[in-house]
C-alpha cells in the first residue's frame, strides 16, 4: 500500500487533482468530507458541538450551520481549539477505519487542506502539493465561488504560504493552466511513479542507484528533499535512530553531483535495525535493505579500520536515496560528516570530495582532518 499525502492552497485545484486519482483507481480518503461526516445531523459529534457552542449553529434542518460555526471560531483560537478537539479524534478515527479497509495493493491519497500547517508530511510515502499564485486563487475564489474577497483574502492568509507548501512537497503539481493540463500531470503522476511506488514499497524493492547516472548542476532543493527524507526514516525509526543525517555531494551548496540523497542513520547498534519489527518498519515507509554485507573501511594512522554498516534503498523511483546506517561509535559516521563540512567551508575540496565519499582515499581524508584541526571542528551532538 502507497499513502499519499494531497494538499494545497484554498482555491489551487486540489479536488480536480482528487477526483482524477480516483478515476485512476485511487482510495481517495477526503479529510473534508470526514469532518462533515462526524459531526452529522443526529451524531454525536454534533452533540458535542452544540453543547460547547450553542443551538445557533444548528440549520433549522437539524444539521450543522458551518457557516455560523465557522465565524464563531476563525478568529477565536481556544473556540477552534475546543472544536478541533471534538472533530479530530473521530475524523482520526474513521480516517483509520477506511485506510485499513483499503487493498493492500491501494494507492491510498488522503485529501488533507492543512497537511503543511499540521507538519504531516513524514505520515507518507509521497506529499502532492497543488501550487497556484496567490492571486489567482483569490480571483478563483471570488469569481468562481462568490466569496467576499476579504473573506477569501483572510482564508487564504491563515494558511500556509507558498515557501512552507514546496518545502513540503515531494511533487509539485502547477495548475496555472487548464483543468486538461492539469489532468496531464495527474496522468503522468500515477502511471510513471504512484503505481511503480506501489509494487515497490508492497514487494520491499529498492531503486537500484549505479555509478552510472550523470553528475548534475547543484540543485538547491536537495537539502529540502533530504529533510522530508529524514522525517519519514526518524518517523519510522523512532527511539531506534541516534541522527538522520544528510550526508555525500548532495548535501554540499553549490557542488554537483549525481542526483541520489545519502542519508546517514546512526544507531546504537547495528543489531537494533535488524529486530524484525525495525526492518518491517523500514520497509514499510520505503527504505527496503540492500542486500549483502557492507563495510566501511575507514584510513587512519595504525592501517585501515573496517567497521559493519547496512545499507537500504529508497522505493520511489522518482527520488534516488542510499541509506547508510552506522553504529554511533563508527568512524566512518564521523568521517561522512567532516567531508560534508569540509567541502561545505571550502569549495576548493570539492573535486577532492566529489569521488571520495566511498571509499575515502588517504590524500582526502588527510585534508579534511588537517582543516578539522586548524577549526577546532568537531562531530555535532545528535
Amino acid at each position: 500500500m502507497l499513502r499519499v499525502g494531497l494538499s494545497g492552497g484554498i482555491g489551487s485545484g486540489k479536488s480536480t487533482v482528487s477526483a482524477r486519482l480516483a478515476e485512476h483507481g485511487a482510495v481517495v480518503v477526503d479529510a473534508d468530507r470526514l469532518a462533515r461526516e462526524v459531526v452529522a445531523a443526529g451524531s454525536a459529534g454534533l452533540a458535542q458541538v452544540v453543547a460547547r457552542f450553542g443551538t445557533g449553529v444548528v440549520a433549522a434542518d437539524g444539521t450543522l450551520d458551518r457557516a455560523t460555526l465557522g465565524e464563531v471560531v476563525f478568529g477565536d483560537p481556544q473556540a477552534r481549539r475546543d472544536l478541533e478537539a471534538i472533530t479530530h479524534p473521530r475524523i482520526a478515527r474513521r480516517t483509520a477505519e477506511l485506510v485499513a479497509a483499503a487493498p493492500a495493493d491501494a494507492v491510498v491519497v488522503h485529501d488533507v487542506p492543512l497537511l503543511v500547517e499540521k507538519d504531516m508530511g513524514a505520515a507518507y510515502h509521497l506529499v502532492v502539493i497543488v501550487g497556484v499564485g496567490e492571486q489567482e486563487r483569490l480571483r478563483r475564489l471570488v469569481d468562481q465561488r462568490g466569496m467576499d474577497p476579504q473573506q477569501a483574502r483572510s482564508r487564504i492568509d491563515s494558511q500556509a504560504d507558498d515557501t512552507r507548501r514546496r518545502a513540503a512537497a515531494d511533487v509539485w503539481l502547477d495548475n496555472h493552466g487548464t483543468v486538461e493540463e492539469l489532468e496531464r500531470q495527474v496522468d503522468l503522476l500515477w502511471g510513471g511513479r504512484l503505481v511503480p511506488f506501489e509494487h515497490n514499497v508492497r514487494h520491499r524493492v529498492a531503486v537500484r542507484v549505479t555509478d552510472r547516472l550523470p553528475v548534475d548542476e547543484a540543485d538547491p532543493t536537495w537539502p529540502a528533499q533530504a529533510a522530508r527524507l529524514s522525517a519519514r526514516l526518524r518517523r519510522a525509526l523512532g527511539e531506534t535512530a541516534v541522527a538522520v543525517e544528510h550526508v555525500g555531494s548532495t548535501a554540499v551548496p553549490g557542488m554537483p553531483a549525481q542526483d541520489v540523497i545519502d542519508l546517514q542513520v546512526v544507531v546504537p547498534a547495528l543489531a537494533a535495525v535488524d529486530q524484525p519489527e525495525v526492518a518491517t518498519a523500514l520497509a514499510d515507509a520505503g527504505f527496503p535493505p540492500y542486500p549483502g554485507r557492507w563495510r566501511d573501511t575507514v584510513p587512519g594512522r595504525d592501517g585501515p579500520a573496517t567497521w559493519d554498516r547496512r545499507v537500504h534503498g529508497h522505493s520511489d523511483p522518482g527520488r534516488p536515496a542510499r541509506v547508510h546506517i552506522r553504529p554511533v561509535g563508527s568512524p566512518a559516521r564521523r568521517l561522512a560528516v567532516l567531508l560534508r563540512d569540509w567541502a561545505t567551508a571550502d569549495p576548493r575540496a570539492h573535486a577532492d570530495v566529489a569521488a571520495t565519499w566511498e571509499p575515502w582515499p588517504g590524500h582526502a581524508v588527510e585534508r579534511a582532518e588537517a582543516w578539522a584541526q586548524a577549526t577546532g571542528w568537531r562531530l555535532p551532538q545528535g
